[in-house]
């Protein structure tokens, strides 16, 4: 371990050596001087490390030799200025691409990321010089192995980038889509929303105009009645006409009939409806009733019975009437009809609209 923290702190020696000969042009007898107090620095450099050497001597096994090696690689590093020089961008390029790397990776793995920046600078300066390094090269083994782990695992993290970056580029197309169909489900809303102001203005004013309706039935007066003749059974022949009284009254809305004379009597001007049906049922008799609008005749029914069945005449008409008009049923001389609870003569009518 400390031969190892020796060897490090030698390259750092190296690479600071490097990086002064790198901070301006070197020529003539500036070269000289230059080199001279970098060999002075570095000399000085050697003999700290030589003398933590010292110290530990008994557990490092770095020989003279090896210092000598050193010696000559701080001296051939010196030369190889302008070549490392020329190599410079190479690395730049490299420690940029490593940096694009880097950003890729988490933060657990900075400190990894770290070493394989010094370890790719270190094998890019060791390839210049792979045939008299041959013992660093040994010695870098290892770290060549954690550099080629970092590729792989680099590698491996460039799939999963790329598999983030499809991923991502799937998801952005699938918000295209996602932004359409909400565009369109939008545009479907305000259209509704449209359609449902257009439909509250028309149910407004439908309400408004129910409203009225009810306002006007409200005032509308309500007219209408219903009502059976007897329960007495037969009634006629006269000698004269009379006026018949429906006198089982069933509806009487408004009370403009009267029961008493059998009378129907407009309660305001308007139009009105009127029907009745008459019944007979004594063979070889006439039935036949007349309606009357005041003092008019409006309609004349009769027909005869024979000996085999009954008979039954109806009819209906609509009238306009002014208020306290007048309209009753009436039976002529000579005729007779016929009813009972079965309710089988009836005078009806009711108002439709006023005027």
């Amino acid at each position: 371990m400390r031969s190892a923290a020796v060897f490090l702190a030698l390259l750092l020696c190296l690479q600071w050596t490097w990086a002064q000969g790198e901070s301006g042009e070197v020529t003539g007898t500036d070269a000289e001087t230059e080199g001279g107090n970098r060999q002075e620095e570095v000399q000085f450099e050697i003999q700290g490390v030589r003398a933590a050497h010292d110290q530990s001597s008994s557990q490092t096994n770095i020989s003279p030799d090896i210092w000598a090696e050193l010696k000559e690689l701080r001296d051939m590093a010196i030369e190889q200025k302008v070549e490392l020089r020329n190599s410079k961008s190479k690395i730049e390029k490299l420690e940029q691409e490593n940096a694009v790397l880097e950003t890729r990776m988490s933060s657990s793995e900075n400190e990894v990321a770290e070493l394989k920046r010094e370890n790719a600078a270190t094998q890019a300066r060791l390839t210049a010089s792979e045939s008299k390094n041959a013992v660093l090269e040994a010695r870098m083994s290892s770290y060549e192995d954690v550099v080629k782990t970092l590729q792989r695992e680099n590698k491996v993290l460039g799939a999963t980038v790329t598999a983030s970056n499809n991923k991502v580029e799937e998801l952005r197309r699938d918000n295209t889509v996602l932004e359409s169909r909400v565009n369109t489900s939008e545009n479907l809303v305000a259209e509704l929303r449209r359609e449902n102001m257009v439909l509250e203005t028309r149910m407004s004013s439908s309400e408004n105009e129910v409203a009225e309706l009810k306002r006007e039935n409200a005032d509308r007066p309500k007219v209408a009645f219903s009502a059976g003749l007897t329960d007495a059974g037969s009634v006629g022949p006269f000698d004269t006409e009379i006026t018949l009284k429906f006198s089982k009254v069933f509806t009487n809305i408004g009370q403009a009939y009267s029961p008493t004379t059998g009378i129907f009597t407009a309660p305001v001007r308007g139009v009105y409806y009127f029907r009745f049906t008459v019944w007979e049922t004594r063979p070889s008799h006439w039935a036949g009733v007349y309606l009357y609008h005041n003092e008019k005749r409006m309609i004349s029914n009769y027909d005869e019975n024979d000996e085999h069945a009954f008979v039954s005449v109806s009819n209906a008409l609509i009238l306009q009437l002014e208020k306290g008009d007048v309209v009753y049923m009436a039976l002529p001389s000579g005729n007779g009809v016929f009813d009972d609870t079965n309710n089988r003569t009836i005078f009806s009518g009711f108002l439709l609209f006023a005027l």
